[in-house]
Formats: structure tokens, sequence, C-alpha cells
């Protein structure tokens, strides 16, 4: 009462009436912010009313029209065909994207050094930091300089046999499978095998991951990261963080958020424990391989700064997912279209015998080699792109081919998946078709109808890495086995951070010795 009484005096106003401020000041705060979102929606309409697109529910957008059951991207590339060059898609009543699905559009984004956006990118930060993947402006352009060296031929070069370690390993366990008439899902076996390369190559740490018994339980938090964000993007409320951390979501992905990091972490600290007496390069390759880590523990740019331990952090997150999750999807894929495509997987035989000459692994200049090979990778790639869409949030007005512009601050989806589907660009784009790529007929096209590792100044740093490791993998699994489909599991293509099956995907194998 006395603590009643004293309000009362200090405020001159009865409590009551207190009460009845403090719920006028509530419902004007609400007020304001439904104003300002009305007002939102109402620019978001302006800003995309050049650009026509497929019905929308008021509320929803085109959340709704996307099902998680295998079809979305078919519904992409449908919308594609009835709304030529681009068009708006909203997630929600206050997010729209100018989703672009063709190489005359595409190329004035990607030619650009805009940031990705700040939506769905953001829900990444908690995990990979702001590493080369979501870091903007100078930041972003001083790690690109600093991280190149690591990606230069030289370092990739002793890669290749580590490479091919990994593969065999896979390939080895896969004998048990190759006795049987019976499919098998492949692609938690090739993630394995690409964790295991990328800890040899970037970071010369052997991890046993293929053999120890169990599930991976970094495997499994990248899993969950992705599933994830995507529930989280799809989600209006998550886009909240107070609402996401509240939620059972937030709570299991701050927790694999922490199986992440403690990996990195590890990898980071032992590198540190090894390097204490040598901080130059060169002394360091006198002894040994020169790999990612080292280049990051030591860049140092004109002003002899380094990378400060965060962000040696992010960039090693952000490379330890990209650097296999990416991989391990175009590996997966194309080893299912040669398996659905004999004919081709035979000519990739054929030629990988004749450069191998009788030896069981792969060296750097055979990598060269195999244009053939090369060709079926990058049709798979076209038809399953790992990322399956890039997205950018422009910092000035964007003027396109046709005339059409967007203002400042408007976010741009690039449907490489879009793109390279689009019947515009690619005849009979469902058909694997290896011949698209000899060089006559790739001189007949845009260089951005196929862009699977992005393009332009902030395309993918690792995509000769990824390429080597493809090829690797792809050449020792030809040499060993005899693919096949199984008809009755065909995978149910889903857009995550990377392209996934909700079924996994399968296949037959047999030992090439044993085929007629």
């Amino acid at each position: 009462m006395e603590l009643i009484e004293t309000l009362n005096k200090v405020t001159q106003f009865p409590l009551p009436r207190m009460h009845h401020l403090l719920a006028i000041f509530c419902v004007a705060i609400v007020a304001f912010k439904i104003t300002a979102l009305i007002i939102k929606r109402r620019i978001l309409l302006r800003d995309f009313d050049a650009f026509s697109g497929p019905p929308r529910h008021w509320l929803l957008g085109h959340v709704q029209e996307f099902k998680q059951d295998g079809t979305d991207l078919d519904k992409v590339v449908k919308w594609g065909e009835q709304y030529p060059l681009a068009y708006p898609m909203w997630f929600g009543p206050f997010v729209c994207f100018l989703n672009i699905h063709h190489p005359d559009y595409v190329k004035t984004i990607l030619a650009s050094t805009e940031p990705k956006d700040d939506v769905a990118y953001r829900f990444l930060i908690p995990w990979i930091g702001d590493g080369l993947l979501l870091s903007k402006g100078q930041k972003w352009f001083r790690h690109r300089r600093l991280l190149t060296p690591g990606f230069h031929y030289n370092i990739l070069k002793p890669y290749v046999k580590l490479m091919s370690d990994s593969a065999k390993t896979m390939l080895d366990k896969w004998e048990g499978h190759a006795k049987t008439n019976q499919s098998f899902e492949l692609f938690e076996h090739v993630s394995l095998m690409t964790l295991d390369s990328i800890m040899k190559c970037a970071f010369s740490c052997n991890s046993n991951c293929q053999t120890e018994s169990g599930t991976n339980a970094y495997i499994k938090a990248v899993y969950e990261l992705s599933d994830l964000v995507n529930v989280r993007f799809r989600t209006f409320p998550y886009h909240s963080e107070f609402i996401f951390h509240l939620s059972p979501h937030g709570y299991r992905y701050r927790k694999a958020c922490e199986v992440a990091h403690s990996h990195t972490e590890e990898v980071i600290r032992k590198r540190k424990e090894a390097l204490k007496e040598e901080k130059e390069l060169d002394r360091i390759q006198a002894k040994r391989n020169l790999d990612f880590l080292d280049i990051l523990l030591c860049a140092k740019d004109e002003e002899q700064q380094g990378l400060s331990d965060e962000a040696i952090r992010a960039e090693v997150d952000t490379f330890m997912f990209e650097g296999h999750d990416t991989t391990a999807s175009g590996i997966s894929f194309t080893l299912y279209c040669l398996a659905c495509n004999p004919k081709h997987q035979q000519i990739c035989r054929e030629e990988i015998m004749r450069v191998l000459h009788g030896k069981d692994t792969v060296d750097w200049e055979d990598l060269s080699n195999i244009p053939y090979t090369t060709m079926c990778i990058k049709e798979s790639l076209r038809l399953y792109p790992p990322v399956p869409g890039v997205s950018r949030k422009i910092t000035k007005p964007m003027t396109f081919f046709d005339g059409r512009s967007l203002p400042e601050g408007c976010l741009v989806g690039t449907s490489i998946f879009g793109i390279h589907r689009n019947a515009t660009v690619w005849e009979n784009p469902t058909v694997f078709d290896p011949l698209r790529f000899l060089p006559e007929n790739i001189s007949n096209r845009s260089p951005h109808a196929f862009v699977p590792f992005s393009a332009g100044p902030r395309n993918c740093i690792g995509q000769n890495f990824a390429m080597n490791e493809m090829k690797v993998v792809i050449v020792q699994t030809l040499m060993r086995y005899q693919l096949s489909e199984d008809p009755t599991r065909k995978p149910k293509i889903i857009p995550r951070l990377i392209l996934r099956s909700l079924n996994g995907i399968h296949i037959k194998i047999k030992p090439v010795d044993q085929q007629p």
C-alpha cells in the first residue's frame, strides 16, 4: 500500500490511470507497426508492378503453392514458361523476390557485386557467420582477395591423391552392395566421403568419418541446420528473432549450431597448436603441402593485417559446409544420371580406361584428359544444380536489358534450376545430353545459360576444387562399378540450401569385371 501511495504521489496520477496510459501506448505501437507494414506492402506492389506473375494468396503469397513433395521445382519451371524472363514470388504479405530464369536477365545481377539478400541468408549467420558467402562491401572484397591463393592450382594439385584415397574408402564399402541386386541410398555415403575429403584436403586432418560406426554428428547437424533454415524462411512468424528463439525449432537450431561449431573449433585449435613454431608459408611448405587452413591462418593484407579469430572460424564454417555438402549433391546426382543413361556411362568408362592405362588411381594430369566424362558431369550439373537458386538485395536501381527496372532495396532471386531447364535456351531441357557441352555448342549459347557455380565477381571461389573432386570420384567409381537405376525409387528433388531428394538417391551397382 505504501508503494502505491508513493507512486501516486510521484506521478500525480492514480494507478488505474497509469494502466490506461500504458494500454494506449501499446495500442499506438501496434497501430504504428501495422501502418508501417501496410506502407511496406504498397511500396512492394509498386516496385514489382512492371512484372506479372502467378496468382497469389493475399496473406500467404505463393507459400501454399509449394508442397515440399518433390514437385516444387517443377512448378518454378512451369511458371517460367508462363512468365518469360522473370516473375515476382511472394513469401507472405511482405517479402517478395523477382525470380529470374533467363540468361539475359541473370547477366545483369551476376555481373554486379550486390550482397546476398538480408531475408533468407541472415538465417545462416548464427551457423556460418559473416564469411565469404554472406559478407559484403569492403569486408567481402578483402576476404575474397586473402582467400583466393588457397585455390591456386599449386594448392589444389596435391589434393587429387587425397580425394582419390577418400573415394577408394567409399567404393570399398560398396562391395557388399555390389554382391546383391538391391538398390541402395548413396547420398549419405557420398556426404561422408566428401566430408572426409574436405578434412584431408583443406585441413590436413584424418577424420576417419567414413569408417566410424554410427551417424556422423557433424553430417547430422548440417542436415538439421539446412532443414531448419528452410522451415524458418517458410514460416513468417519465425522471421522474428524473438519468436524463433523461443520456439522448439529455434532450440534445435542452436543445439545443431553448437555441434557444427565445436567441430570447426577443434580443427582450428589443432592447427594453431601445430603452427606455433611456424608463421611463414614458405617454411611450412618446405615441410608439407599447404592447405586452405594454412592460407587462412597466415593470410596478410597490404597492411600486414591478418584475419581475426572470428573471421577465421566463419570462413572455416563456410568452407566446411559448402566444400562438402554441395559437392556431395553434385556427385550423387551425377552418379544417378549415369545410372539412368548406360550408353553415356559406357562411353565415359571406355574413355577413362584409355586415359588411365591400367592405373587404379587418378593423377592431376588425368583430369584434363577426360572430355566426355567432364561433359557428362556438366550435363548432370545442368539438370541437378547443387545450389538450385541464389538471391541478392540490390543497393542501387537496376535496369534489365528489356528496359524494366527495380529500385534500390529490392530482392532478386536467380533460379539456377529454372535457367538450366528453360526451354527457350535449351532444346529438350529435361533430356540428358552431354553433347550440349561440345565447344561448338557452347559457343552458340549465352555464357550465363549454365551457371552451377554462379558467375561474375561473386562466383563460387571453390569451383575448381569441386570439379576436381567430382571428376576423381566419377572416374574411380566407373572403373570399378557398373551403375543402373532403380525405376521404383525415383528421387523426389527438393530445394534446401542445396539440392536434395526427399526419398534419397538410389542406384544399383555391379563390379565392372563381371559385365559381359
